[in-house]
C-alpha cells in the first residue's frame, strides 16, 4: 500500500490512528467527535454483538428499545445521577420549528426512562426478575475524542434489570460482569482484571460499580465493561414497587451494565502490530482470504477455479476469495494483513498441480508462519489453525498485562511503575485520594481486583491503614 503505517514505537496515538483509518474501520464524521463506522468496523461489531447476544439470552434476557429522548424531568429525579451526566448532555429545546414545553436530553443512558416502563410494568413479585437489553446508540458531549475509545455517539449494549431482592440483585451484578470476562478473554483474546470501582470512579446514581479492566499495548487501560448494583436508588426516584409474597409494597431492586463499540478499540491496540490490524478468528470479519496467483491467463483460468473449489469446500467459514483485477498478489497481501484477516490462502499453478495451498498466518509474519498443505482436510487444518491463533493472541497479550504489572508500596513506586504499565498498590478508597492520583500523576484507580492477596497495608497517598490493593495507572 503507498501509505505506511506510524511504528507503534514512534507514536502510538498516531498509529492507532492509522490502522482505524487505513483497515477501513472508521472514519471521522462531519460532526465534530462524531464517527462513521466504515462496513469493515461494523461487520466486526456485528460479531461482537452476537457473541454477546447468544450469552445474554443463554441468561434469559430478552432485548427492547427505548426512546433516544428522555424528558429533563427524569435525568434530575436521581441527585446522584444528574450531577454525573450533566456536563456531557446534549439538550434539545426545540422542535418542529417550535420551543417544546420540557427540553429532552438525547439519551446519554436509559437508567431513567427504563425506571418509568419498570414503573408501569411491574406489579407484584410475579412480574419479577425482569431482564431486558437494548442495543442502540447514546450521546455523551466529550471535550476530547479518539475513534472508538471516546466520540459524542457511539453504539453500545445496556442491560437493565429489576429484582426482588438485594441478594438477587448483587448476584445478576456479578453475573454480567463474568459475562463480559468471558467474552472478552475468549472471544477477543484479551486478558482482564474484575474488580470493584473505587467511590469516585464509579457509576451516577450506582450503589457499587464494577469493571472489567484491559491492557493496551502501550501499558495504559481500557475499561472494557461495567455492571452495577443500583440498588433501590433508581425505584425510589422513579416509585419502581411491587407487592411481594406478604402482600407488602417494596421497591426493585436493580442492576444494568454495558459494553461499547470501545471494545473495536481494545482489539485494535491489544493485538495489532506495524503492518496494522491483527484479528481474533472468533471475531474477524473474514477468518480467512483466498488469494488466486497467476502469471499467464491459461494459469488465470485454473487458477481460479481451483480457488472457487477451495472456497465450495469451506462454507462454514467467514471467508473472502479476492479475485480482484489489476492487482499484484504483494499488494493484496499487504491489503489484508492491514485488515488483521487471521489467515491468508495462496493458491499458484504449483498448488493447482500439487492439490495443495499455502497457509499463512497473520500473527506469525514471514517464513515463520507460512506453511504448504494439501487440500484434503483443509477445513479441519484451518478449524485447528484458528484454535490456534485465538490462543496464541490471548497468551502474548496474557503475557504483556503480567510483565507490566507492579506490586508497589511507596507513592515514588507507584509514580515510576505507571509510566508505561501498572501498579498494585494499596490504596484507600478515598474521593480525595483519586483526585490526588489525577492531578499529580495524571493517573487513575482502575478498580480493587477481586483477587486480593490476604493481609493489611499503608495507603501509598495517606499513609491510612488498609486492607485492599488497587490497579493504578494511565487511561483512555
Amino acid at each position: 500500500m503507498a501509505q505506511k503505517v506510524t511504528p507503534r514505537s514512534e507514536d502510538y496515538a498516531r498509529w492507532y490512528t492509522d490502522v482505524v483509518q487505513m483497515a477501513e474501520l472508521a472514519d471521522y464524521a462531519p460532526v465534530r467527535g462524531c464517527m462513521v463506522i466504515r462496513p469493515y468496523g461494523y461487520a466486526l461489531w456485528e460479531n461482537i454483538q452476537q457473541a454477546l447476544d447468544r450469552r445474554f439470552k443463554a441468561t434469559g434476557h430478552q432485548n427492547a428499545y427505548f426512546p433516544l429522548f428522555i424528558p429533563m424531568s427524569f435525568i434530575q429525579k436521581e441527585s446522584e445521577h444528574v450531577e454525573g451526566f450533566s456536563p456531557q448532555l446534549a439538550v434539545v429545546t426545540h422542535g418542529g420549528g417550535e420551543k417544546l414545553e420540557e427540553p429532552l436530553a438525547v439519551r446519554p443512558t436509559s437508567e431513567t426512562i427504563i425506571n418509568a416502563m419498570f414503573a408501569k410494568w411491574v406489579r407484584s413479585y410475579r412480574d419479577l426478575p425482569l431482564l431486558i437489553n437494548q442495543w442502540c446508540n447514546v450521546v455523551r458531549w466529550e471535550l476530547r475524542t479518539r475513534l472508538f475509545l471516546r466520540t459524542t455517539e457511539f453504539l453500545w449494549q445496556e442491560g437493565h434489570t429489576a429484582h426482588a431482592t438485594e441478594q438477587e440483585a448483587r448476584e445478576e451484578t456479578l453475573r454480567m460482569l463474568e459475562v463480559y470476562r468471558d467474552f472478552a478473554e475468549n472471544d477477543a483474546a484479551i486478558p482482564v482484571i474484575c474488580g470493584r470501582k473505587s467511590e469516585s470512579e464509579k457509576f451516577a446514581g450506582a450503589v457499587e460499580s464494577y469493571s472489567i479492566e484491559a491492557m493496551m499495548g502501550n501499558g495504559w487501560a481500557l475499561q472494557a465493561g461495567t455492571s452495577h448494583f443500583l440498588g433501590q436508588n433508581f425505584a425510589r426516584a422513579f416509585g419502581t414497587q411491587f407487592l411481594n409474597e406478604r402482600n407488602e409494597l417494596e421497591y426493585v431492586w436493580q442492576t444494568s451494565w454495558g459494553v461499547s463499540t470501545r471494545m473495536i478499540g481494545a482489539v485494535v491496540m491489544v493485538h495489532g502490530d506495524d503492518q496494522g490490524l491483527v484479528l481474533p478468528p472468533r471475531l474477524a470479519p473474514y477468518q480467512a482470504v483466498i488469494v488466486p496467483i497467476w502469471k499467464t491467463g491459461e494459469e488465470r483460468r485454473t487458477v481460479l477455479e481451483m480457488a472457487g473449489r477451495v472456497r465450495d469446500m469451506l462454507p462454514n467459514l467467514r471467508l473472502r476469495l479476492d479475485d480482484r483485477e489489476g492487482l499484484t498478489p504483494g499488494f493484496k497481501f499487504n491489503d489484508w494483513e492491514m485488515r488483521g484477516v487471521p489467515a491468508r490462502i495462496e493458491v499458484g499453478p504449483k498448488d493447482v498441480a500439487n492439490n495443495s495451498v499455502a497457509l499463512a498466518r497473520r500473527d506469525m509474519p514471514g517464513k515463520a508462519g507460512k506453511s504448504f498443505v494439501p487440500q484434503d482436510g483443509l477445513a479441519e487444518r484451518l478449524r485447528a489453525l484458528f484454535d490456534d491463533i485465538q490462543a496464541s493472541l490471548y497468551q502474548q497479550a496474557e503475557n504483556f498485562q503480567r510483565a507490566n504489572i507492579r506490586e508497589v508500596n511507596t507513592y515514588d513506586e507507584l509514580k515510576e511503575a505507571t509510566q508505561d504499565g501498572w501498579a498494585l498498590a494499596p490504596i484507600a478508597d478515598d474521593p480525595a485520594v483519586d483526585a490526588q492520583l489525577k492531578d499529580e500523576l495524571q493517573v487513575t484507580n482502575r478498580n480493587f481486583p477481586f483477587d486480593q492477596p490476604d493481609g493489611e497495608w499503608r495507603c501509598v497517598v495517606t499513609g491510612r491503614p488498609v486492607r485492599e490493593r488497587a490497579l493504578v495507572g494511565k487511561a483512555y
